[in-house]
């Protein structure tokens, strides 16, 4: 590039070797971003698309991450514990009726 043009000055072959680095950038929205960043040298040029790079392929892979589900193995446990107070209940209960139809009642007005 200095040898091509090396009577015109130093920000002017910073500024175009710039230029032609961007027209070689492949990846249309990576060009298209670099352009409008309009470096004025080759280093911030080539600095800026690769960040340009870099962000859009973290953006892309996030996108592929699926939730999943964990088991500990403590739900069988939980089950056998509820059906266990369940059943006692069911008995506390049972007994408690039975108790009330062996029970005389009284009436209410009768001292």
């Amino acid at each position: 590039m200095s040898l091509a043009y090396a009577e015109c000055p130093q920000d002017v072959r910073d500024s175009l070797a710039a230029q032609y680095f961007v027209d070689a950038i492949r990846d249309k929205d990576t060009q298209h971003a670099t352009r409008l960043m309009d470096a004025k040298d080759l280093k911030s040029a080539l600095a800026y698309s690769m960040k340009y790079e870099a962000a859009k392929t973290v953006s892309k892979t996030s996108r592929n991450v699926r939730s999943i589900e964990v088991e500990d193995g403590t739900g069988k446990e939980k089950d056998e514990k509820f059906d266990c107070l369940l059943k006692t209940l069911e008995k506390l209960l049972n007994s408690h009726v039975a108790g009330k139809k062996n029970t005389p009642r009284r009436h209410p007005n009768v001292t």
